[in-house]
């Protein structure tokens, strides 16, 4: 029989049993004889077929034997409306049923069909659903979180798929299990004409269901259907967007992660997994392998299980390790290989996975194969990392009276600096989009992402660990997941729900190096609330740190969180570095102050793309509005039409500071130029904020997550990068602030503080200081040399700076400018310029604390910028070949100088890459190569500074044409040069 296997398998045959000598155990540490009559494969059998699963060709090899669950729908799903397909689920779900008129459509990336909205756009109901309010005129309008109320969504959708089993698979593996990670919104789910399990049972965005199909299952064609009830977050335990975007009017409902089947033998092998246990000192990690193996059959069966687990990149022998198991009818028994059974499993200085910024990301693997006579049932495969995650509450102060939170990887403790990330609003994932999103968060400098509510699927966890960016997870607020304090109207089935909904979670992410945290975000759980979660996690051997609440609460299992949250909308570049105001009688902290403690969301709000980036997604007449009507409820806000509070639909908050502090504009361009600029300065200073005052032992800042760093369609609240990769001086101001090795000034004690970020110690460091009035005269010149910092390290007060003294009205206000040059081995590998000014921005913190925006008594001015005299800018430029982040493989140089022979600042310069032609004009349209990656951007230079900028991209983004630069600037004319290859 098992010769007969490797017939078939010829073509990857040739490293069968190869690993055999490398098996760490040579019998099995269970009783009987593992080569008597019940078939049971012999040892030199059960290894070579472990061999075989080690083979690099084994994902092609599952695949077609069916040794691994395989994802359905892989070539289209139908999807339709039950008010249009009014057949009853007995005739839809059969094999022969005719989906004509129905909306095919393709899965994505993670195999998964998307939503309803999802599958008319991929039929042309709606031409660039993202642009303007094409989504509302197309579909509907939903003015409140709840309910679907557009009546085309307001009943259920089928979404179909048909199938085929391979006879031979199906005459070996008797058993046929569906498999379903949960859906957005209940299901009924049909397979082949019989109802399998009913909305009751296939509810929740994560709870995970495999339903038992073996007698459905037959050779051949087959149907599955799903009835989709509409989603509704506020009665089910689902995915929500809050009140970050608009609501697509079909309340996302949908089917976002794979639907698979598993065929098997009588025993078949599922959650697979290692837990690792890291000694303190991290010399040594203690593995223990589980594998569940279910008997689906009436009588008792034997079989082998075998797993092998891979050092990273293959550098090593595999641990390999067997056990015969016996396993009663109709049970499931956790299979385990611990350390003190199997030694080899004890590994002695293993390879620790890191976060990008101080270290590698090696990855082991871990392969395991069920099989009963000498053929292999099924199959698994999964990459893990070791390393511990630290967390502890450090610095007790008024403001934070219990501690605030603090995160390490391997005992290094960081300064975590992140963002919010949001998923696609169809729900639709696209590996190539992530793994661009990744080359922008790298490039930011973030060292940590925050995902609330939006568990992904697992390519977005592998592509995460891969990169080396740490995930905090958890759940989402204010829906169904925040269950009311006192427990009332919570049934039994809701808190079944949140268990399997939490064990599908942990069984999801618990491989995954990169997750190094979930917990609870606006409120605490209740009691029954937490014990179900944490029962789950405990049973999937979810073991990150959990955290109570993402505001400063506590429960008494977890203890304090030890977080706060907030602000939302605008506040002052200054309010970051406040850490004295909190509101006492305000437990929660929310909305308490600037940087103290760990904020796990907040920023200053309203974020303005480029000018290249709104024309994408803005009307005419929507443009217009953008400068003209600050009350104005955009539709790329959200369904919020007021202001102030937590009403977040227009930009009035916003506007009302911006032409306080930098006047009054008089078109589109302007106000676009004005909000780079606003947006630049106070993101900048929100992180620098929390670097800078990272080391106060009293009352640290330990973290800062900006709220949010995407979102799943064009947006102008809260992104500091565009759905379309746009970057705008929000993008900049994060990237300034977060550079590894970077030179900040604080600006509530006029210093100069250097930090290091990277991997390793950096020495022979020099920071000059300059500070510069509005007409270019050099009012303070100071530098620091010889500053040697290890990885992590922050060091204040490097330098105290001498700037104009304070003026009130009606005193004149006065702008100057900061520029800071970092200098490693007597090369600036650093320029960071700020521009103040006299008059501060002065917080009515009685009238603020508590409120997500900030109430002045006074702005500062910037007016004074308005009167800046052209300054004469150069711009080189030159493409050449090499290869970059994510597939790029083109190269852009920008030499920009100021030739000014006056002392003229060239202020906020932009480098752009653009679609041009051989005379060095720009073609007509929209030109700009969105996915150009800068180095550094939006920079400030005075007369004879030079600065040399890179972007790197694809070469098929510039689509046959040639490369040209633009730049553009506060003071300067527009220019456009050739970049010839």
């Amino acid at each position: 029989m098992y010769r007969t296997r490797v017939a078939k398998w010829a073509p990857y045959a040739v490293t069968l049993g190869a690993f055999v000598a490398c098996s760490s155990e040579t019998s099995s540490p269970s009783t009987g004889d593992p080569d008597s009559e019940s078939g049971t494969p012999s040892a030199a059998e059960n290894d070579a077929l472990l061999g075989n699963a080690i083979d690099e060709h084994v994902d092609e090899l599952d695949a077609a034997a069916w040794l691994r669950p395989v994802t359905l729908g892989t070539r289209g799903w139908h999807v339709q409306s039950s008010a249009v397909a009014t057949q009853p689920g007995e005739q839809i779900s059969q094999a022969g049923y005719a989906t004509q008129g129905w909306f095919p459509v393709k899965p994505d990336d993670a195999g998964a069909p998307g939503t309803e909205i999802n599958a008319l756009v991929q039929n042309g109901e709606c031409d660039n659903v993202y642009f303007s309010d094409n989504m509302r005129k197309c579909f509907g309008y939903m003015a409140e979180r709840g309910p679907v109320s557009v009546a085309r969504f307001a009943v259920p959708w089928w979404f179909r798929t048909d199938f085929t089993v391979p006879l031979e698979s199906l005459a070996r593996n008797k058993q046929a299990k569906l498999i379903i990670p949960g859906v957005v919104g209940e299901g009924d789910v049909w397979v082949n004409g019989t109802l399998v399990a009913t909305r009751d049972i296939l509810s929740g965005a994560f709870a995970g269901r495999t339903l038992d199909v073996s007698s459905l299952v037959h050779a051949g064609k087959n149907s599955l259907a799903i009835k989709m009830y509409p989603n509704d977050a506020t009665t089910m335990f689902t995915v929500d967007n809050v009140d970050w975007a608009q609501i697509p009017p079909d309340n996302q409902t949908g089917i976002q992660f794979p639907i698979q089947l598993q065929l098997s033998t009588a025993l078949s092998g599922s959650n697979a997994h290692v837990v690792q246990r890291n000694a303190a000192d991290l010399t040594s990690s203690a593995l223990t392998v589980k594998v569940d193996v279910t008997n689906d059959s009436d009588g008792e069966q034997r079989g082998a299980v075998s797993a092998a687990v891979i050092p990273p990149n293959g550098a090593g022998a595999p641990i390999v390790v067997r056990q015969i198991v016996s396993v009663p009818a109709h049970t499931t028994k956790t299979v385990s290989f611990a350390p003190d059974q199997f030694p080899s499993l004890n590994l002695q200085r293993p390879r620790l996975w890191w976060p990008y910024l101080m270290g590698d990301q090696p990855l082991y693997t871990l392969r395991t194969v069920v099989s009963q006579r000498g053929s292999v049932s099924t199959t698994s495969r999964e990459t893990f990392g070791i390393r511990t995650v630290n967390t502890r509450l450090v610095g007790q102060s008024p403001q934070a009276p219990q501690g605030s939170r603090i995160f390490g990887v391997n005992n290094k403790e960081f300064v975590f600096r992140g963002g919010g990330y949001s998923p696609d609003l169809l729900l639709r994932y696209s590996k190539a989009d992530l793994a661009h999103q990744i080359t922008l968060i790298k490039n930011l400098g973030f060292n940590g992402i925050r995902i609330e509510g939006h568990d992904m699927p697992q390519d977005f966890y592998d592509q995460m660990d891969r990169a080396g960016i740490p995930i905090i997870g958890g759940f989402t607020c204010c829906n169904r997941w925040e269950l009311p304090a006192d427990g009332q109207g919570v049934s039994e089935r809701d808190y079944k729900i949140i268990h399997d909904s939490s064990f599908s979670i942990g069984q999801r992410e618990r491989q995954h190096p990169s997750v190094i945290n979930y917990g609870w975000s606006d409120n605490e759980p209740i009691a029954r609330q937490e014990s179900e979660v944490l029962r789950a996690f405990e049973e999937a051997d979810f073991d990150v740190p959990l955290v109570a609440s993402a505001e400063y609460k506590s429960t008494p299992t977890l203890g304090p969180a030890g977080e706060k949250e907030g602000p939302y909308d605008w506040v002052s570049p200054s309010y970051w570095y406040d850490t004295t105001h909190f509101n006492p009688e305000d437990g929660s902290r929310t909305n308490a102050g600037g940087s103290w403690g760990f904020d796990s969301e907040g920023s200053a709000g309203d974020t303005v793309p480029t000018l290249d980036s709104l024309k994408r997604f803005l009307s005419p007449e929507e443009l217009n509005k953008l400068w003209q009507e600050p009350a104005y409820n955009q539709y790329h806000l959200n369904f919020e039409p007021g202001h102030g509070g937590y009403a977040f639909g227009t930009l009035f908050v916003f506007d009302q500071a911006l032409s306080n502090r930098y006047g009054q504009w008089a078109d589109l361009e302007s106000y676009v130029k004005a909000a780079q600029v606003a947006n630049y300065e106070n993101v900048r200073s929100e992180f620098e904020a929390y670097i800078e005052h990272s080391t106060d032992k009293n009352n640290p800042s330990t973290g800062v997550v900006y709220w949010q760093m995407n979102k799943g369609w064009p947006s102008m609240l809260w992104s500091l990068y565009n759905n379309d990769g746009d970057q705008p001086g929000s993008y900049f101001g994060a990237k300034k602030a977060n550079t590894p090795l970077h030179a900040l000034f604080a600006y509530d004690a006029h210093t100069v503080t250097v930090n290091n970020f990277g991997a390793k110690t950096e020495d022979d460091l020099a920071v000059q200081a300059k500070v510069y009035d509005l007409a270019g005269k050099v009012l303070d010149d100071q530098s620091a040399s010889g500053i040697a910092l290890a990885s992590q390290q922050v060091r204040n007060k490097v330098l105290t700076l001498k700037v104009p003294a304070t003026t009130v009205p009606p005193a004149a206000a006065q702008v100057y400018f900061v520029e800071l040059l970092l200098r490693q081995h007597g090369n600036i590998v650093e320029r960071n310029v700020y521009w103040l000014s006299t008059q501060e921005d002065v917080v009515d913190w009685p009238a603020t604390l508590g409120k997500p925006q900030a109430t002045m008594k006074q702005f500062a001015s910037f007016q004074a910028l308005k009167t800046l005299p052209k300054a004469a800018v150069s711009v080189k430029a030159a493409t050449s070949r090499a290869p970059g982040p994510n597939g790029a493989d083109t190269v852009t140089s920008v030499v920009v100088t100021n030739t000014s022979d006056k002392p003229v600042v060239g202020f906020f310069l932009r480098a752009d890459v653009r679609r041009g032609n051989t005379a060095g004009a720009e073609l007509p349209g929209d030109n700009q190569v969105r996915t150009a990656l800068w180095d550094d951007d939006d920079i400030t230079l005075w007369p004879g500074e030079s600065q040399e900028l890179h972007a790197t991209y694809r070469s098929s983004e510039l689509q046959g044409s040639e490369p040209v630069v633009s730049l553009t600037g506060w003071n300067t004319d527009r220019i456009v040069v050739r970049a010839p290859r």
